[in-house]
């Protein structure tokens, strides 16, 4: 019995002498040795934090690439259809040359009887109009006229020239020539006391292409010279053409030019008012 007491009791001593274990030693860097530099402390940073990683999710499945088509080539596309019907075009038939003269028959009843289409009565021998400033070289075309020579003093060379283009115009009319162009006066010869002239009216082919063999009146038939020419315009009074007249004189003589003594007037304005300060007359004179 008292084995067993001591034996408990020791049991319950060494239960109360047992040692508590040793609390941990704090570790301390050594000092580093004299005339060393101290390193510096390492620092260690804090490992990231861990990112949970995505769960995959179900992908979308893609489809599977189309096959690559043989390159058909594009059909050419056709000329577009006009919306007018296409139509053969007629031949146009060459220039009719001009008829040989027949023996007998007038130089202008020959070119009266090659013109053809629509005549213009306001038409010029020369076509556009002249440069009042400046001087024109021409080249003239022999047209048919009607003609009827006359003679006149100075005085009365305005009327004169009205009254034969008015005979001329009558005797047109009879014959059913149609005018084709302006009236013209060729002055022929000049004096101090007045000038000769023939007075001419351009026309063309009458109805059946001919024209009477004779006129009344003096009337008879002609053609307006033809070749180069130099125009000078005037645009003024007629009272005050001998100031153009003047003009040209001048222009040959410092030109050197020597001219046919023959002036041919055309009457682009009609001759109704000699004061008229718009009337227009060209003047054409022809090189020797």
């Amino acid at each position: 019995m008292a084995v067993a007491a001591l034996t408990g009791w020791s049991v319950f001593a060494l239960a109360q002498s047992r040692v508590a274990p040793p609390t941990p030693v704090e570790s301390a860097p050594l000092a580093p040795p004299p005339g060393s530099a101290a390193p510096a402390q390492a620092q260690i940073p804090n490992p990231p934090a861990a990112v949970p990683e995505p769960v995959p999710g179900p992908q979308p499945v893609q489809p599977a690439p189309a096959p690559q088509r043989p390159v058909t080539p594009e059909p050419v596309q056709p000329a577009p259809t006009p919306d007018v019907p296409l139509e053969p075009q007629p031949v146009q038939p060459p220039p009719t040359l001009p008829e040989p003269a027949q023996p007998g028959q007038p130089p202008a009843q020959q070119q009266i009887r090659q013109q053809t289409g629509t005549l213009d009565p306001n038409q010029t021998l020369a076509g556009k109009r002249g440069d009042t400033s400046d001087v024109d070289e021409v080249l003239l075309v022999a047209k048919p006229v009607l003609t009827l020579s006359g003679s006149a003093s100075w005085d009365e060379g305005f009327k004169r020239l009205t009254e034969s283009f008015a005979v001329l115009r009558q005797e047109a009319e009879k014959a059913r020539l149609p005018i084709a162009g302006r009236p013209l006066s060729l002055f022929l010869e000049t004096d101090d006391n007045g000038f000769r002239y023939e007075a001419m009216l351009p026309v063309g082919p009458g109805p059946g292409g001919e024209r009477p063999q004779s006129f009344g009146n003096g009337v008879r038939a002609g053609t307006t010279p033809a070749g180069p020419s130099l125009r000078f315009v005037h645009i003024a009074p007629y009272d005050d053409i001998d100031s153009t007249y003047e003009t040209i004189t001048a222009y040959l003589d410092a030109k050197s030019i020597v001219v046919k003594d023959a002036f041919l007037e055309e009457y682009v304005g009609d001759l109704k008012d000699p004061a008229d300060p718009n009337l227009e007359i060209n003047v054409y004179v022809q090189p020797r």
